[in-house]
Order: structure tokens, then C-alpha cells, then sequence
């Protein structure tokens, strides 16, 4: 039996002068095979998840290494400023996108530190409704889309079945419509697992794709998952890797066991093989995640860390073209240290044994990760002070810390790899026993805003009269310094607003986020206005005390701004630094016209 699922075939678009042939995406059924279609021709999914959106001046380099690694689509998150840029580099090398459009979550979790109500926040569906429908008009032309995906892991991050209905309810009204405007894609939702396919199935009928992020041997099971639903419809798996640290039972000193780098490899290699591409109702698989980085997951998981070559990386190579690794990752045989507690400033010896292949000469550092507090605390690597040599050993000093750390190895070759390792200790300090707030400590000069890029604190903290209000973090047209500055713009002639960069994002102090910033002596910023009769309160924190995790210091100055860039310092040293989460708040009102002000260089220093 054969089942085609068609979409129109829509106008050529016209895009920087020339004329671009829109790819026509279908679904096709033959026998018990689905396939994915493009221009009547097979497609199967070899993709990654794409981590490099903000790079846009490496957009080149990094497709013209996927499509050497034998991939041919890749996977986002969500649109934003760069999506054009992406998908027009993405088309140059002939490479698909499965075009992201972010739901919010139900709840802090797994994702994200977000807290969002299906039940009750019509406003906000509205507002990613909206959104969505005008991504999709905006790019459903571009002959780079392969697939809209909708949403990532939101069941998940939902506490209730019925905030799941609602969210259910929500998601196929949009996904109906989208269908109405682009009938040349097919629509795609992600989920965990298999938790969305029963809300799927029941609610939501228009998804055309289920995307599944499954990791280690839970996807050899997938396909049997959905015969017993007897659901027959197609599924991508939308992230894939090695078992995740979610699913990891064994432990070490209260740290979670992580594969070793050659089980890494094997998961790649092996499981696109049996567990994937043998699979007659499966796309295909994004292998999670083609990005670079130094964080706990980029060890675990990333194609790079801290700019070298991980077994992810040659994993994909191998999955996808058969070709095995250029040159071996440095083979760790050994990490190890004693089983027992140690005080914080110790120095103890580690058991270290390392193999490579092609003997090149290695580079070794340690690391440590506290897998507690904060997100961004709980993501933090941070440096190891250690002595000794390959040839006599290491020995590294623990830092000032409590509770379970996580001890890694990095054996750097002269090929640019990097081999890793892991263990845990345990660690006691009377002093940070007591610690109340786990967030990562700042490294000073600490910027709150620096040209708008790696924000640590975001605009989200809206008061007042937020309608006429509007920010962005990246203006060209008044800039002190660099390429960017903040444009605060209220388009009111009367009543007062005010706006916060906080950390988590659209939390007002009821999840743990932050910085610690102690050590800093002042607090600065460069500031102007569109005229010189504008009044403004200018500081840091802003949630009190009534919260379950408040700001621990706030400061603030009124201010007469002029139309001329001045800098303004507010003095800290004797403040409680030890959990800013409000790093930068600004209120001001309007008499009678509107005003713009211009704020740029936010540092603790």
C-alpha cells in the first residue's frame, strides 16, 4: 500500500535579486516505509542540532564542516535575528532546516527556569500565536525549510494533565492554521521520549511529524513504542546522543557516573546503525549538538569543547560517511582518586593513565563542576589549581567548596582533540556549608551589559505602564561604546515604567538565579537621553525579601539625564553581593512626550 501526503507546490521567491526554487516537502508512505520527500525525491534525516545561531560570521566554516561531517539538515530551537542569515548560508551548502518555534514551558525544568500558565496566560498564547503565525509567513518561501518544529519537550514541563489539555488545545489550534497558510511543509512537535504521544493523538491530529529526543538505547525502542498505540505515523528522533545524565543511575561520591569518551563514540556509530536507520517508520536523527562550549553538558555531549574535537564529532563523521576519525582522541585509562573525604585546600594525588595513538605530545588540566544551586551554577566548569607532570603525576588542590564535586581530566593532542575524563570527591568547608544562595560566582569586572552579546541578566522585568514600553539590546542609533547599546523607548505622554535585566528570565523571585558579584567595589554604567529634561532611578536589585529567593543588595540613584553620554557610579564595597539576580533596574515617567534613554557599559567591577 502506498500513502502520499501532499503539500502545494507554492510561487518562486524572489530573494536578493534572484529567483530561488522552493523545495516541496511531502511525506510518502510505500508499504511500511515512510520517507520524507523533497522534490519527489527521498530525504533522509541525517541532521545535528545546530548551536552556532549567534556566530553569523562563521556561518560558512561551520556549514561547509557539517555538510564534510555528511550531514544534511540540521535542527533549531526557535527563530530569531540571525534565522534569514542561517537559512540563506544553510541553502548555499544544501542543507535542510527544521525551523524551530519555541513554546513556553509549563513550569521550571528540564529546559528551562520559565514558568508559563496554558490554563490562564490567554495573553501570552496569543503572543507566541502570533509570533509563530508571522515566522511561519515569513519564512515558509525559503527554499532551505524542510519542517516546522514546534515546540521542544513541553509536556515535560508541565505539571498538570489539565494544563496539558489546554497547552494540547493551544498547540493544534496553531498547528491547523499553519497548515492553512504553508500547506508545503509538514508540521513537526518535540517531546521527551514518548510523553507527548497520547496528548498527540488525542488533541492534536494536524502534527504531520512526532519528534522524539531520545538518547542512548531508548531509541531502538521508539518504533515499537508507537505500534503499540498503533499510531501510524512518521517520527524523526530530534535529539539523539549518548545516555544523558537524566537516566544515569551509578554514582561516585553523589556525582552521576558519565560514559567514558569511547562509549561516546560507540553510541553514535553504533546506535545510528541499530537502532536508527533499520527503523521503517523513522525519518531519520539530529545528533545533539553540533556547538562548542564549556559548560557540564559540553564534555558530555558537544561536538567541541573549549574549541576542540569531541567523540560527538567524529561519531557523526563515522555515523554518516563511514570514515573513521583523522586523528584518535587522546584514550584516558585511567582517572581515579581516593574514595574519601577531603577538606577544601588539600592537596591530593590523582591516578592518571593516557594512551595516544599517533604519540602526540598531550596537554593536561583539571576541572570541577558542583552540580547544585542554580542552573547556571549547576552548568559551571571551572578551573582546578594542580601540579606535576604525565611522567611523575598530578595533584590538584581542592577548592573552597562543600558537598559532592565533580573532578574532571581534559588530555589535549596536538590535532586539536580532547580526551576527557570524570570522577567525584567529596569535599567539606564550614564556612560554604552554610552558604545560602548556590549561584556562580562572577568574575570581575562583571558586565551587565557589554554590546549586547552573552547577556547574563535578561530584560524581562516589565512594571508600570509595560504596554508603551520597549527595549532592545541591540540599538546602533546612540552608542557609547562598541557596536551596541540599550534603547529604552516609552511611547507614553504620561505615567511611569520601569524595566529589569534579570536572571532566571520572567521570574520575580520565586526561582533560585543570580549572580554572586562579592568583591566588587563599585557599580557603573554610561547613560544619555533624547533630551535633557528626563528623570531616572538607576541601580541594581529589585525583588525583596516577602520572595523566596530575593535580590541580597539593592542600590539605585535618581538621575537627571542630558542628550550627552555621562557615566554614573554607585559604590557597593560594604553591600551583600552574594546573590544579585536583578542586575540592572531602571524607572522613570513621562510629563507630557515621549523619551528614549540610551544605557551602555553596565559593569561590577
Amino acid at each position: 500500500m502506498k500513502i502520499i501526503i501532499r503539500f502545494i507546490f507554492p510561487l518562486l521567491l524572489l530573494c536578493f535579486c534572484c529567483f530561488l526554487a522552493n523545495a516541496q516537502v511531502t511525506l510518502e508512505k510505500k508499504d511500511t516505509t515512510w520517507s520524507f520527500m523533497v522534490n519527489g525525491k527521498p530525504f533522509t534525516v541525517k541532521g545535528v542540532t545546530f548551536g552556532h545561531d549567534n556566530d553569523t560570521a562563521n556561518y560558512d566554516l561551520y556549514f561547509k564542516d557539517l555538510k564534510a561531517l555528511g550531514v544534511n539538515t540540521i535542527r533549531t530551537w526557535a527563530t530569531g535575528e540571525h534565522t534569514e542569515k542561517l537559512l540563506n548560508t544553510a541553502e548555499k551548502h544544501n542543507i535542510k532546516v527544521m525551523v524551530g518555534i519555541w513554546m513556553r514551558h509549563g513550569r521550571p525544568g528540564m529546559e528551562d527556569d520559565d514558568s508559563f500558565d496554558y490554563l490562564e496566560d490567554t495573553e501570552g498564547m496569543e503572543t507566541m500565536y502570533n509570533h509563530s503565525i508571522k515566522v511561519v509567513e515569513k519564512y515558509k518561501n525559503h527554499p532551505a525549510v524542510l519542517a516546522w518544529g514546534i515546540g521542544n519537550e513541553v509536556y515535560l514541563n508541565i505539571a498538570t494533565d489539565a494544563e496539558k489539555e489546554a497547552y494540547s488545545k493551544f498547540l493544534e489550534r496553531l498547528c491547523s492554521n499553519i497548515k492553512k497558510i504553508d500547506q508545503n511543509h509538514p508540521i513537526s512537535s518535540t517531546e521527551a521520549w514518548t510523553f507527548g504521544l497520547d496528548w498527540w493523538e488525542k488533541y492534536v491530529p494536524s502534527i504531520d511529524v512526532y519528534g522524539l529526543n531520545c538518547y542512548g538505547a531508548g531509541a531502538d525502542f521508539l518504533s515499537e513504542e508507537l505500534s503499540k498505540r498503533n499510531i501510524d505515523k512518521p517520527y524523526v528522533i530530534t535529539e539523539f546522543n549518548v545516555t544523558g545524565e537524566w537516566d544515569i543511575k551509578a554514582e561516585i561520591n553523589g556525582v552521576k557516573v558519565e560514559p567514558s569518551d569511547e562509549e561516546k563514540y560507540s553510541a553514535i556509530v553504533n546506535g545510528y546503525q541499530n537502532w536508527i536507520q533499520n527503523k521503517t517508520n523513522c525519518l531519520g536523527v539530529y545528533i545533539f549538538h553540533y556547538s562548542n562550549g564549556n559548560e557540564y553538558a559540553s564534555p558530555w555531549l558537544f561536538t567541541h569543547h573549549k574549541g576542540s574535537y569531541r567523540p560527538t564529532y567524529w561519531g557523526i563523521r563515522k555515523a554518516y560517511t563511514g570514515k573513521e576519525p583523522t586523528n584518535a582522541i587522546p584514550s584516558i585509562k585511567t582517572f581515579s582518586i581516593a574514595n574519601e573525604t577531603f577538606k577544601s585546600g588539600t592537596w591530593i594525588p590523582v591516578n592518571l593513565d593516557v594512551i595516544d595513538a599517533e604519540n602526540d605530545d598531550l596537554e593536561v588540566s583539571f576541572h570541577y563542576n558542583q552540580h547544585t544551586g542554580s542552573r547556571k551554577r549547576r552548568k559551571q566548569i571551572n578551573e582546578l589549581t594542580y601540579r606535576g607532570s604525565l611522567v611523575d603525576g598530578f595533584e590538584i588542590q581542592v577548592p573552597k567548596v562543600h558537598g559532592s564535586l565533580k573532578i574532571y581530566v581534559n588530555v589535549k593532542d596536538t590535532f586539536n582533540n580532547i580526551g576527557i575524563a570524570s570522577t567525584g570527591i567529596s569535599v567539606t568547608d564550614s564556612e560554604m556549608k552554610n552558604k545560602k544562595y548556590l549561584v556562580p560566582k562572577a568574575t570581575l569586572p562583571f558586565y551587565v551589559y557589554k554590546d549586547g552579546d552573552e547577556l547574563p541578566y535578561l530584560p524581562t522585568g516589565y512594571m508600570g505602564n509595560y504596554k508603551a514600553l520597549s527595549v532592545d539590546v541591540k540599538n546602533t542609533e546612540e552608542v557609547y561604546a562598541g557596536e551596541h547599546a540599550i534603547k529604552i523607548a516609552y511611547k507614553e505622554r504620561s505615567g511611569w515604567y520601569g524595566i529589569a535585566f534579570v536572571d532566571p528570565k520572567n521570574d520575580w523571585g520565586n526561582t533560585l538565579g543570580g549572580y554572586e558579584i562579592e568583591g566588587a567595589k563599585k557599580f557603573s554604567f554610561w547613560a544619555k537621553a533624547d533630551s535633557n529634561s528626563v528623570y531616572a532611578t538607576i541601580g541594581f536589585g529589585l525583588i525583596d525579601k516577602d520572595k523566596p529567593f530575593p535580590d541580597t543588595a539593592k542600590k539605585s540613584k535618581e538621575i537627571k539625564l542630558t542628550d550627552r553620554w555621562k557615566k554614573y557610579t554607585i559604590k557597593v564595597k560594604r553591600l551583600d553581593l552574594s546573590c544579585i539576580r536583578s542586575g540592572f533596574v531602571l524607572f522613570s515617567s513621562s510629563s507630557g512626550f515621549y523619551q528614549s534613554i540610551y544605557i551602555d557599559e553596565v559593569v561590577f567591577e
